[in-house]
């Protein structure tokens, strides 16, 4: 299978961008003796005595070189390092995984092996030459080298591999493995390869015949220019992504690799049907092939996507083969992924990442439902996407349903519910559907399962002049915590459905009203859940790509500068993300940046998505930069809240605080790394009842704040995640620091007229 294709400068510019913070060294790299001073002539060979240099773990710089893994510092202008390592056979493909500075020189066994003039960016893999690979011998080898560096920050770090079985980076340099901790939650524990994810993963419109294709699959990890791995590394459980403790693996994935996966599935297609293999999230850019022929490609690593494999699937077992990339980096949308987590950037998740099944469909058939309900009426339209061969005579009919009783039944795209139960977080009142395609003669071709809630967001103007949120024509506070939704086990996968309906329930029962879904895009099922229990969402849009500074609310903003190539990739998953969660009634608030993080083109981006789906308010840039369009003005202030009240500027929006909080309290035993700096916004409290009295006056000052005007707020957050010790909850969901019954009493204040 050749590589994806997208774009070596993306690739490249990925790298660059999400390197530039120095990793800490956070274990043992290769061990190296090594010297700041010229040694002379001699130095290279095998014989040389080095005992008298210094020992250090590799790669040796000063921190401040892109994608560098120091376990040495070095910053003289010159280091000369030799180490040994032992060969049991010699390499089929000889190359070296190699990270350096200006002028270096690769020697083994006393031979020139390699020599670069200009700095690399990253590890690469470079095959070695006909002399350096003679170099190489069964038994120990000396492997030496010189580097100089001439400007900027400096780097060296070298090693001798076989590209085709490329060993694990973490195993060789500084940074850990891939994930840095044995938390885990207890709906993690309880993980098999038999139960993981088995629910249908599309709850807005569902069908009987489908195939979870969760579960063990083989996988192996290769250079980027390999066509086909010439073997397996052993079995990943699906749908955990490769750096997870849950996928079996816990191995980081480097920008110069290729993810593979393959298993068997089992099919039995029939005439006039189509078979489609359905992946609801793969990080970042894969191919897929099955039984050897090519279907399709896909790039972007959080919205799911389809591919017809009709033409390619058989009788009885059939091969799928799936081949990722993911740099990490650049302008790819990628959130809080980062491959130096530090701070509040976390573990890259590369991969398959969400549920993959497949189903059988009717020629002519649904692809989708787009839904809309009107308050005033009753009325539910639906209007469903139809592919496949037209029929004559089709038509389409929708059953609505409470329980087990029809209540309307309407031939075409509209229906009306006589005396509807509207949808709020006090009653989150769900209608089932049946939509139903016949033909001419009245036999059904397809039909699917759905539901819709019935109501209106919007907004009105108290009697100060303050525009409020309005929720089927009644004011609303917002009131809801920042959630990133990471788990220690699955990462950005949560462990099951249950682990993420116990974090929707804590916060519903803490006197949440909505939840800020922050630069993450949930398995579907996740919305669902919100729609059944009462929980409104502002949804973010996943962040990544070059920022501008970040000027929070202050007149006359900049953007920053993105390609039209790079823009129309961010436009078509912002647009992607909105017609698979528009269904979904909980999403009340659209949010297409965050701080300024990748913001480019915000009035463009902002006036698409107000006309794109004017049944939603448009938060444009949550804690700024803030631009004059949308609906809402949103200050991000720590660890009090507060707003700039006293701008008249503001006054034609609804204005929230969309961040404020983060007090930090490290619960032993629930920590992520107890050995890093954890860490929480306003420095740590001595106590957890200073911590307590932390969050009591945060909230006091919100209280004050929404008599001034103030419409809504986001408390970070629901959990403590990696390095951040500012959640309510600790990462492994085990202790909560503050009661759901106490918050609820804490809360009580916002929901008073």
């Amino acid at each position: 299978m050749k590589p994806v294709r997208f774009s070596l400068r993306r690739l490249v510019a990925g790298m660059i961008a999400a390197l530039l913070a120095s990793m800490l060294p956070l274990s043992a790299g290769v061990e190296w003796r090594y010297t700041m001073e010229n040694p002379g002539d001699g130095w290279d060979k095998a014989d040389f005595d080095d005992s008298g240099w210094k020992t250090g773990p590799g790669g040796f710089g000063d921190g401040k070189a892109p994608g560098s893994r120091v376990g040495t510092e070095w910053t003289t202008s010159d280091i000369w390092s030799r180490r040994s390592f032992e060969l049991e056979k010699l390499p089929a493909r000889p190359a070296l995984l190699i990270h350096h500075d200006e002028d270096a020189e690769i020697i083994i066994n006393g031979v020139e092996a390699a020599k670069f003039e200009k700095f690399s960016v990253y590890y690469e893999i470079v095959p070695l030459g006909e002399t350096g690979a003679k170099a190489l011998k069964v038994g120990k080898n000396t492997l030496a080298l010189h580097c100089h560096q001439a400007t900027g920050g400096q780097y060296i770090d070298v090693h001798v591999i076989d590209a085709d079985n490329l060993p694990d980076l973490s195993e060789l340099a500084t940074g850990g493995t891939g994930l840095a901790s044995d938390l885990i939650t207890e709906w993690g524990a309880k993980v098999t390869p038999e139960n993981a994810w088995r629910g249908y993963p599309r709850p807005q419109m569902t069908r009987e015949n489908w195939t979870n294709l969760n579960g063990e699959w083989n996988y192996a990890v290769t250079t980027l220019a390999t066509e086909k791995p010439s073997g397996w590394a052993g079995k990943i459980l699906v749908p955990f992504c490769l750096e997870s403790k849950l996928s079996g693996v816990g191995r980081k994935l480097e920008p110069f690799e290729a993810l593979w996966y393959q298993r068997t599935v089992t099919l039995a297609p029939r005439a006039e049907m189509r078979t489609l293999l359905h992946f609801e999230a793969v990080d970042y850019a894969c191919a897929v092939t099955v039984n050897g022929k090519r279907i399709g490609e896909h790039i972007g690593g959080n919205l799911p996507f389809t591919f017809d494999i009709t033409d390619a699937a058989v009788e009885g077992e059939n091969e799928i083969v799936l081949r990722v990339e993911d740099a990490t980096g650049g302008a790819q949308l990628r959130g809080k992924q980062n491959l130096n987590p530090h701070g509040i950037w976390y573990t890259r998740v590369s991969g398959i990442w969400q549920t993959v099944w497949v189903e059988e469909v009717p020629a002519r058939h649904i692809e989708s439902l787009a839904i809309s309900t009107d308050i005033e009426t009753g009325d539910i339209t639906v209007e469903p996407k139809l592919v496949g061969a037209k029929v004559e005579g089709e038509k389409v009919r929708i059953t609505v349903s409470e329980g087990d009783k029809v209540i309307a039944v309407g031939d075409g795209n509209k229906v009306r519910v006589a005396d509807a139960k509207l949808w709020s977080p006090d009653s989150p009142h769900l209608y089932e559907l049946k939509v139903t395609l016949t033909d001419g003669a009245g036999t059904t071709l397809d039909e699917v399962g759905s539901y819709t809630g019935l109501r209106k967001v919007g907004q009105t103007k108290d009697a100060d002049g303050n525009l409020r949120f309005t929720l089927n024509g009644k004011e609303i506070f917002h009131w809801g915590p920042l959630d990133q939704g990471w788990w220690p086990d699955g990462l950005l996968t949560p462990p099951s459905e249950a682990a993420m309906v116990s974090d929707v329930q804590f916060l519903k029962d803490a006197g949440f009203n909505m939840i800020r879904k922050h630069i993450k895009v949930e398995p579907q099922r996740y919305y669902y859940d919100c729609d059944r229990l009462g929980m409104m969402v502002w949804q973010d849009q996943v962040a990544g790509g070059a920022n501008p500074k970040w000027t929070r609310m202050a007149p006359n903003p900049e953007d920053a500068e993105w390609s039209a190539e790079d823009h129309t990739q961010y436009m078509a998953e912002l647009e992607q993300m909105m017609d698979v969660l528009g269904f979904f009634p909980s999403i009340v608030v659209w949010t297409p940046f965050n701080e300024a993080w990748g913001q480019h083109r915000t009035v463009e981006v902002g006036e698409w998505t107000v006309k794109r789906d004017p049944t939603r308010l448009v938060n444009i840039a949550s804690g700024g930069n803030f631009w004059p369009v949308g609906h809402i003005a949103d200050e991000h202030r720590y660890p009090h809240p507060g707003f700039p009240l006293d701008q008249k500027r503001f006054d034609d929006y609804i204005k929230v605080v969309g961040e404020f909080g983060g007090h930090g309290w490290p619960v032993k035993g629930h920590l992520w790394d107890s050995t890093r700096e954890n860490w929480g916004y306003g420095g740590l409290p001595k106590s957890l009842e200073e911590y307590k009295e932390r969050y009591r006056k945060s909230i006091e000052i919100l209280v004050e704040l929404k008599k001034k005007g103030i419409s809504g707020g986001v408390y970070t957050q629901t959990t403590d995640v990696e390095g951040e010790i500012n959640g309510i909850l600790t990462y492994d969901r085990k202790e909560a620091k503050i009661s759901p019954a106490d918050l609820k009493a804490i809360h009580a204040p916002l929901f008073r007229p």
